[in-house]
């Protein structure tokens, strides 16, 4: 375990030098300062002033946060810039890629030194964080393949495998935390609150993964199914990185109904006060259940 630890330490150091670089290029190429560029930049000095002491007492655990708060950042002036854009048919998919692959290597960096759990190293809000950024991504980068009519006719195999992959990601983040079961032993003050840690909401953004996974099985049925004789099984292929959650075949149907109707429940439900919008849910609810009555 200790060996596994230090393999970590030196390797973040190094990918932090690379990310720094990165950083570099994208500051003078954007030529002034952003906020989100500077603080990710500061966090990586920060990175390398802890890496220059001995390495024997530096904490895995605090270098690895560093590193990956700092691409997160990073990633995030890359993300606006493309959908500012609207992501240019000529580049996102390599930019896209890139991108994932900066948001994998954290995790890729745990598994690969044997760390028993990476949650262990990167806590579970990070680690659910990565998957979001990953999964919203594709979303959107998806959201805006499926106004290209032209490029659907030719490719839509490779938009039903950014669809796979995004989904895996936002139910991977999904399910990093487990519910929190009431009984006797667990009080709340506030019963819808309990009702929704029940459910396993913890936050807005797991809201909008149920709705964003949904929206993306209702694309995958509407414009790829019909073009693949079989689904696809659920890996990370955009980035090479495997998904641990849902293996095995995707039915966009079956996953999109059952995150939908949870999503509308808890917005018609613990979170009705608060009026979150379940107009497009149900309507993309509706499309499944005349699919499957065909």
């Amino acid at each position: 375990m200790a060996a596994a630890l230090s393999s970590v330490v030196r390797r973040v150091e190094e990918l932090g030098d690379l990310a720094q670089a990165h950083i570099q290029q994208l500051s003078e190429a954007a030529g002034e300062d952003d906020h989100f560029l500077i603080r990710a930049s500061a966090a990586l000095e920060k990175l390398k002033l802890l890496c220059g002491e001995e390495k024997e007492c530096s904490n895995p655990s605090n270098l690895l946060e560093l590193y990956t708060q700092a691409i997160l950042d990073m990633t995030y002036f890359e993300e606006n810039k493309l959908v500012d854009e609207d992501f240019p048919e000529d580049s996102s998919s390599q930019k896209v890629k890139e991108l994932i692959s900066f948001l994998s290597e954290p995790e890729i960096l745990v598994k690969e030194n044997m760390v028993p759990k990476p949650c262990d190293l990167l806590g579970d809000e990070l680690l659910e964080c990565l998957s979001w950024r990953r999964g919203a991504l594709l979303y959107m980068y998806c959201h805006s393949l499926t106004k290209r009519r032209e490029w659907l006719l030719r490719k839509s195999g490779l938009l039903e495998k950014y669809l796979v992959d995004g989904i895996s990601y936002l139910l991977q983040m999904l399910n990093y935390r487990c519910p929190i079961e009431l009984n006797e032993g667990v009080s709340f003050q506030d019963l819808d609150t309990a009702k929704l840690l029940s459910a396993g909401i913890f936050s807005d953004i797991h809201l909008l993964a149920m709705m964003y996974s949904g929206e993306m099985c209702y694309w995958g049925l509407k414009y790829c199914v019909d073009q693949q004789p079989e689904n696809p099984e659920v890996e990370t292929g955009v980035s090479g990185a495997t998904c641990s959650v849902h293996k095995g075949l995707l039915d966009f149907r079956e996953v999109g109904e059952k995150v939908l109707k949870k999503y509308v429940s808890v917005c018609e439900g613990p979170l009705k006060e608060q009026e979150w919008n379940t107009t497009n849910a149900k309507q993309i609810l509706n499309f499944f259940q005349h699919r499957c009555n065909k």
